[in-house]
């Protein structure tokens, strides 16, 4: 297992309290159906361990190396101390990923816990992995092939939740019915992301008109800032009155594409987002983005832990308060999934939601930037 770091360290530690309610060990009697079985699996034990890999995605959206990492370590080394971990990062390369996970394949990996940087494209990964007999979670995202179970959240309601949210911010503005707002979705290789999509757009149809509306290569904020400016030569910057951005990252471009626009902080368009990136709870609390969707990122890197290991040695996994429900990958096939709930984070909640679980402390949010905003003075 690899060393955290003093900050990792201390984020993990600040969800004792949350993981203390949620109990993830794994039955020793009982069996799991999987799905896309091609070679016999070989069952191994926790007491001499076995080889778990971990693949995720990309390095622009912050929580994976800062959380969805270190969370998986902790929860693996609880549940099985004598287990290995193989880790990489694709850094949002689809190729990459896909050599990474051959490595991992060759170098003899158990079980594979997959976040596809393209879920179509990690098909292929799959496969190979079935074939050798390694059972895979996807994690975050449902990779295509054959995945054996998988963990997230509930995409579509995240969608709903940015889009309640926008839809909340133009009434208390009185802006709701005047203008147009511009819809800055994720990439179009996340299966996610068009559930995001999907979603919002449940929300919107019929209650808001739609400008222009974009789907971002790569989750990219440089993208999104280009396209946020095509938006607004397209419409004029005082008739777009929101901006649903499907993440936090993109919202900074969008930020910046209004600003550069010459709209004053105080006149900015509400901005949704997503992932309580550090940036984006410091644009909330400055009053330049109106919302971030928070996700627990703990309980999903247990929960995936869990199943690794239930996986890997024959077992079920217990799951403490969350229940397993099916869910249909893109061939028809059901997964035996988990899927986690979203909260809304705006400037009222910041504090119990982020800074209550440990995620951050009113130090890392209040620097010298925003020690002059409301939160951070009532709460130095």
């Amino acid at each position: 297992m690899s060393t955290r770091t003093a900050h990792q360290r201390k984020v993990a530690g600040g969800f004792a309290a949350a993981g203390a309610a949620l109990t993830l060990l794994v039955s020793g009697c009982g069996s799991l159906t999987t799905s896309g079985e091609d070679a016999e699996r070989e069952t191994h034990s926790i007491e001499e361990g076995f080889h778990v890999g971990l693949l995720l995605p990309e390095l622009q959206t912050a929580r994976y190396e800062a959380f969805d990492k270190p969370f998986f370590e902790e929860a693996l080394a609880e549940l099985c101390p004598n287990c290995e971990l193989s880790y990489a990062n694709a850094d949002q390369d689809v190729d990459e990923q896909q050599t990474q996970a051959q490595a991992m394949l060759t170098e003899g990996v158990d079980v594979l816990v997959l976040d596809a940087v393209d879920s179509a494209a990690a098909a292929g990964t799959v496969s190979e992995a079935q074939a050798q007999g390694v059972p895979v979670v996807a994690y975050d995202r449902l990779a295509q092939g054959g995945v054996d179970m998988y963990v997230s959240f509930d995409n579509h309601r995240v969608g709903q939740v940015q889009a309640e949210a926008l839809i909340e911010a133009l009434e208390e503005r009185g802006t709701a019915g005047e203008g147009q707002i511009v819809m800055v979705n994720g990439s179009p290789t996340d299966p996610n992301a068009a559930d995001f999509k999907a979603g919002a757009h449940e929300i919107f149809d019929g209650q808001v008109e739609i400008g222009q509306e974009f789907d971002t290569p790569d989750w990219s904020p440089d993208q999104a800032n280009s396209q946020m400016e095509g938006a607004i030569t397209a419409l004029g910057v005082d008739e777009i009155v929101g901006v649903y951005s499907a993440n936090d990252g993109m919202a900074s471009g969008i930020i910046a594409a209004l600003r550069s626009a010459g709209v004053d902080v105080d006149d900015l368009p509400p901005v949704t987002g997503q992932d309580a990136e550090l940036a984006g709870i410091q644009r909330i609390i400055a009053g330049e983005q109106y919302m971030t969707v928070y996700k627990a990122i703990q309980p999903e890197a247990q929960i995936a832990a869990a199943m690794a290991v239930a996986l890997a040695t024959g077992t079920d996994p217990e799951l403490g308060e969350y229940n397993l429900v099916d869910v249909e990958d893109a061939n028809g096939e059901t997964v035996p999934s988990v899927l986690l709930e979203p909260i809304a984070v705006t400037e009222e909640n910041v504090g119990d939601t982020v800074v209550s679980d440990g995620i951050y402390s009113i130090e890392e949010i209040c620097t010298d930037d925003y020690a002059d905003t409301d939160f951070c003075q009532e709460a130095l």
